[in-house]
């Protein structure tokens, strides 16, 4: 693949895709379009089946699904109240998902919250972000909202980088 699909205008797409009718249109033929490889099961991948798998491989390391499979609703889910801008807590300016208004994440937008992350740390804001500033994408511990005030200052924390890995 000569050009990446995950890139500014497909970040933007999925930033408005909720008011913009051509956002929505466009986000749809970028996740649809095939990649040019190959998945284990010998069929040919799509953007969207890429974003999933690079979702997996980031930040469901504990859900249990192997590497190289695609994240599934529930890993998503399960995943994306971990994600933090700069600092842990509940700013909603640093709550990655209620930043973005994903208030919750089911089987209509799973995959459109994967793809945000991904394009937002290759091309959008959270790049320019770490590039500019500093702020980066930061990866907590499961369930911040049950957490103790304890046990958020104890958390183990984790910086995700998407520096010479996979195609985009």
């Amino acid at each position: 693949m000569s050009e990446s699909k995950i890139n500014r205008k497909f970040y933007e797409a999925i930033i408005n895709f909720s008011n913009n009718k051509e956002a929505r249109d466009y986000y749809y033929e970028v996740m649809n379009s095939k990649t040019g490889k190959t998945n284990k099961k010998g069929k040919e991948e799509t953007v969207r089946d890429q974003v999933l798998r690079i979702y997996s491989l980031l930040f469901c390391e504990d859900t249990g699904i192997e590497p190289g499979d695609y994240a599934e609703v529930d890993d998503v889910a399960n995943t994306a109240d971990r994600l933090y801008i700069g600092s842990v807590g509940y700013d909603s300016k640093h709550w990655y998902r209620m930043k973005h208004n994903f208030h919750v994440i089911d089987e209509d937008n799973y995959d459109r919250f994967a793809a945000l992350v991904i394009a937002d740390l290759h091309s959008g804001e959270l790049h320019e972000a770490a590039v500019n500033d500093g702020n980066m994408l930061i990866v907590g511990e499961a369930d911040p909202l049950h957490m103790t005030v304890e046990h958020r200052k104890n958390q183990h924390q984790s910086v995700v980088s998407l520096s010479g890995g996979d195609d985009l």
